[in-house]
């Protein structure tokens, strides 16, 4: 696995250097869009409306519409909001593990400790087992600042971000009324049926039948000589692609070599005298 992020994990005076590694993967087979008149490649092109032209990534700005007037947000516009000024997982509360619902939970991150902070990291995953408390904590990552919670998995510490409170809906169903009578009869034969679905849940016993179904499917086209050859069909990328790609990646470059020396230029000593101080927002 490859480290996403670098930080450390931080509450009171204690500072617990990580690393951070996505914990699932997507096991989706990718598709194409292709022309079913002959296979040829479908590509989406980034086209302006206004002239028509296809637009590179460095003339791309970003934009905000309510539905009658647009607001352009240039790459200076959206440097001048606060930004992340350090890379810290800031604990602001441990709370217990059943309050945390588990609707609000999103990605999962695996944490690894730094070499020299093996013992601080063992003794909050050791400390968590003990207290049955589960962590609250404030992080920015790919521009966004996260709620999450950290949380034991084994003998690693899980970082998972949670959604914030406004983006969980409530829901009020008018079709479930506010009363019903349930007999204890039904109620038993209810439990009765639970009963003999009930077993231990492994996780390896269940598979994605539609992704088992399609990859034997594909197999078996490959085997009738259904195949077509991929550079023929689909094509070489484009050279205004390939040049876009490059540009990109320099540019991405450029900015990482900016930021790197921003951060160590510009990084404050963390603040650890107000307990739950909440970091600065980043923005999106």
């Amino acid at each position: 696995m490859r480290a996403i992020w670098t930080g450390a994990v931080t509450f009171g005076l204690v500072n617990i250097p990580v690393r951070l590694y996505a914990a699932t993967t997507d096991h989706d087979i990718d598709l194409h869009q292709v022309h079913d008149a002959d296979g040829g490649r479908i590509r989406y092109e980034r086209r302006c409306e206004v002239c028509r032209r296809k637009i590179d990534y460095e003339h791309i700005d970003k934009a905000y519409d309510d539905g009658e007037t647009t607001v352009v947000l240039t790459d200076e516009d959206l440097a001048s909001l606060p930004a992340e000024r350090n890379h810290e997982i800031e604990v602001v509360r441990f709370v217990p593990s059943e309050q945390i619902d588990p609707l609000m939970l999103e990605r999962s991150y695996y944490l690894e400790p730094d070499s020299k902070s093996a013992k601080a990291y063992v003794l909050l995953r050791k400390t968590l087992e003990k207290t049955d408390l589960t962590s609250v904590v404030k992080f920015a990552l790919r521009q966004k600042t996260r709620l999450g919670i950290l949380r034991v998995r084994g003998k690693v510490l899980m970082l998972q971000s949670l959604l914030w409170s406004d983006e969980v809906r409530e829901a009020d169903f008018p079709a479930i009324p506010s009363r019903v009578r349930i007999s204890e009869e039904e109620l038993e034969m209810s439990a009765a049926l639970v009963e003999r679905y009930a077993d231990d849940f492994n996780p390896e016993e269940f598979q994605d039948d539609y992704q088992v179904e399609l990859r034997r499917l594909i197999d078996e086209k490959l085997k009738q000589g259904e195949a077509l050859d991929t550079e023929a069909t689909f094509g070489a990328p484009e050279e205004s692609e390939a040049g876009d790609l490059v540009d990109l990646m320099e540019a991405l470059k450029k900015s990482l070599e900016r930021r790197g020396a921003g951060t160590r230029a510009g990084r404050k000593a963390p603040s650890h005298g107000a307990k739950g101080s909440a970091p600065r927002r980043k923005g999106a």
